[in-house]
């Protein structure tokens, strides 16, 4: 526990205790000599439930278990309680239960010893309920504005304005020379900037769509490239009801074109995609060409991808990315739930 903590825990107790040594000082004029050590053994009974029990079991949803050792340590709390450090009860209620005929209400005291230590018990659960639910608040905001944060350089690297200016530059040699192929890549430009606007701002999108954007975006650079023969997109596999967040692969894509071109101008990508039950299969191997990386305008980061992957699908992908002979190697395999 941290410090701040421990002195909350110290203040908690001494509260807890002054209250009922108060109350016998008043009624009876003194503690009772078995009264303090009775007292000191609540707070083990509260740590165990505490520190071990709630931890251990309850939180990991372990509840049967929970229930028979919580039953199991009070019995034997109580047991060991009532024979080593069995309190004096007070005196009025002794005399109460001498003078007048109760004979079924001899051993409350008992049930009264049971109901204390079941009280400290519930306490040292609920404080560590209040506790993992505080913390999981915190893990929650923290994560909340890592997510936003991404999110934030996300849409701003979104619209890359390198890509958006050889695209731009391309349409346009293609216009200079009356190519046929130039309002194929004027619409295929409009259908990239369609769905980065409108689709991105989605929290999930079909896969399908995120497969067209990416054609999409290959076509356009197939255009704008003096030697394209060696890129392929390879696509298989049923995705038309599968989900997706929007934009996650574009960023591998784009990395490959722009690091993927030696200097001849030659370019060598190959994607592959394959979907199988609610798995995707996502690979790119481009060779490393002569393009000197620009870490500030360089698009989406590595370190970006790895954090928005994190964030939107924790537990449910494998990121490998390498470098093998010459080439860039990523593969990435997507749990869509």
């Amino acid at each position: 526990m941290r410090v701040k903590e421990v002195w909350i825990h110290i203040f908690v107790w001494l509260c807890l205790f002054a209250f009922p040594i108060a109350i016998s000082l008043t009624q009876i004029g003194t503690i009772p000599k078995n009264f303090v050590p009775r007292m000191l053994l609540n707070p083990v009974l509260a740590y165990l439930n505490y520190l071990v029990l709630v931890p251990f079991f309850l939180l990991k949803k372990k509840v049967w278990q929970y229930v028979v050792l919580s039953l199991a340590v009070l019995v034997s709390f109580n047991y060991i309680a009532n024979h080593l450090f069995f309190p004096t009860p007070p005196e009025r209620l002794q005399q109460l239960i001498g003078s007048q005929n109760m004979e079924p209400f001899k051993n409350i005291t008992y049930a009264m010893g049971g109901i204390v230590s079941f009280s400290f018990f519930l306490l040292g659960g609920l404080l560590r309920l209040t506790k993992d639910v505080y913390k999981r608040e915190k893990m929650h905001s923290v994560k909340e504005v890592r997510r936003q944060e991404t999110e934030l350089q996300f849409l701003r690297a979104q619209l890359n304005p390198h890509f958006l200016f050889n695209s731009l530059n391309s349409i346009y040699s293609l216009v200079r020379d009356k190519s046929s192929e130039a309002p194929e890549a004027v619409i295929t430009l409009a259908e990239l900037m369609r769905y980065m606007i409108y689709e991105a701002k989605k929290e999930l999108v079909p896969l399908s769509k995120e497969i067209d954007y990416i054609k999409n975006f290959v076509q356009l650079q197939v255009l704008r490239l003096s030697h394209s023969e060696n890129v392929k997109l390879k696509i298989t596999g049923d995705y038309n009801d599968k989900l997706i967040a929007p934009l996650l692969l574009i960023p591998f894509v784009e990395n490959a074109f722009k690091y993927g071109t030696d200097f001849k101008g030659n370019t060598h990508v190959e994607i592959l995609m394959k979907v199988v039950s609610d798995d995707l299969f996502f690979s790119i191997n481009n060779k490393i060409g002569g393009y000197k990386r620009d870490q500030e305008n360089s698009g989406i980061g590595l370190e970006n991808i790895k954090n928005r992957l994190e964030l939107l699908y924790p537990d449910q992908h494998s990121l490998l990315i390498r470098k093998k002979n010459g080439n860039y190697l990523v593969n990435l395999e997507l749990h869509l739930s």
